[in-house]
């Protein structure tokens, strides 16, 4: 799985004087990690400072993140203010958040609402659903709508209740519906570029600062499924 963005690529899908949001791509990273791959926060700070000709360090919070082969909306802030304003927003669940994602075997129902205890693995970095407390678990909740029927897979739109490890993954996983190309909870084939059929399509919140209501939509990658979604 290769890094698909540079500062001179980015797609940037809001920006003002205190955040700034991208639609991230397959395989970027949004904070770095023990890979040492090149994270999205550091492109990020290199296109504010050529932008913006900032002398020094350019300060970039990372407020929530994506798993790395999964795409769409990560929001940034550019100042300490918008930063400990949209965590308290994110920890309060003051944001609704819409992913979609494309699966192989189709859900018994056309919408439903699942609720597992997602109990996490560290060593090999995964969450497990169970439908009972077991030790150590944490309750995730989602509610999920059939939105396309395609030739050999299912689109649904996903809005999540709680923000688990992997919960999505793991919750469909589940309902023995994996997301197309994730290996880890169970596809059969992965995709050509290492990712997974997971888009964090629409985010809703108050702007932290100018208290404005934002909504912001992040378009799906040019591939042929995307497409047809």
């Amino acid at each position: 799985m290769k890094i698909l963005s540079d500062k001179n690529n980015l797609q940037i899908l809001h920006e003002d004087n205190h955040l700034i949001v991208v639609n991230k791509r397959v395989g970027d990273i949004v904070q770095g990690d023990k890979t040492g791959d090149k994270p999205l926060s550091d492109i990020v700070r290199e296109y504010i400072k050529e932008k913006y000709n900032k002398p020094g360090d350019v300060f970039l919070g990372v407020i929530h993140r994506l798993d790395r082969p999964t795409t769409g909306i990560v929001v940034f802030a550019r100042t300490s203010k918008a930063l400990s304003r949209m965590n308290e927003l994110f920890s309060n669940r003051e944001t609704k958040k819409t992913y979609w994602a494309v699966v192989k075997n189709k859900p018994k129902e056309t919408k439903a609402k699942l609720i597992h205890y997602l109990k996490r693995n560290e060593k090999n970095n995964t969450s497990r659903a169970h439908l009972k407390e077991v030790p150590d678990s944490k309750v995730a909740s989602l509610d999920y709508t059939i939105v396309k029927e395609l030739q050999n897979y299912t689109a649904l739109e996903i809005n999540l209740h709680t923000g688990r490890h992997h919960q999505i993954r793991a919750q469909l996983s589940a309902i023995g519906s994996p997301i197309k190309g994730d290996l880890k909870y169970g596809a059969d084939r992965s995709n050509p570029d290492g990712g997974i059929h997971l888009h964090a399509r629409k985010l809703t919140f108050i702007h932290p600062v100018t208290k404005e209501n934002i909504t912001i939509i992040a378009p799906t990658p040019d591939d042929p499924i995307w497409n047809a979604v």
